[in-house]
């Protein structure tokens, strides 16, 4: 597996869709960038963290962060590993005793996960290739 690092550049809400996307670009200066669609929710718990707003109640994805670190666990990165059909595939990969999990994730939950965290996010190279 080629991996290569992104960032989310752009959140696009859009209040009369229940479809929202989020834009990943490779770092480093590139020009590679692709879409992905979204759900509301999480459009909407990433725009919030992008923009430094406070939620007055946890959300799931801060229960989920609360959970892993409760364990003993850390969130090490989340990678969107395939396309398939024109669904996104992702995996969250968590670091507990000094093992490394992964656990197969929405990439909407896992850059959800990811702009809590600051943990790095990773685009396999083949979904490059998909996308272009």
């Amino acid at each position: 597996m080629a991996l290569v690092e992104v960032e989310l550049t752009r959140v696009m809400l859009v209040e009369t869709s229940d479809r929202q996307i989020v834009v990943l670009q490779e770092k480093g200066g590139k020009e590679r960038a692709f879409p992905i669609e979204i759900g509301i929710f999480e459009a909407v718990a990433i725009h919030r963290v992008l923009r430094q707003e406070e939620s007055p109640r946890p959300m799931t994805h801060d229960l989920i962060i609360d959970i892993i670190e409760g364990l003993g666990g850390e969130v090490d990165r989340v990678v969107v590993r395939d396309l398939v059909e024109g669904t996104f595939l992702g995996s969250l990969f968590i670091v507990m005793g000094g093992e490394t999990k992964e656990i197969d994730c929405r990439p909407s939950d896992g850059l959800a996960i990811a702009v809590r965290t600051g943990c790095p996010i990773f685009v396999d190279e083949k979904v490059f290739g998909a996308v272009s």
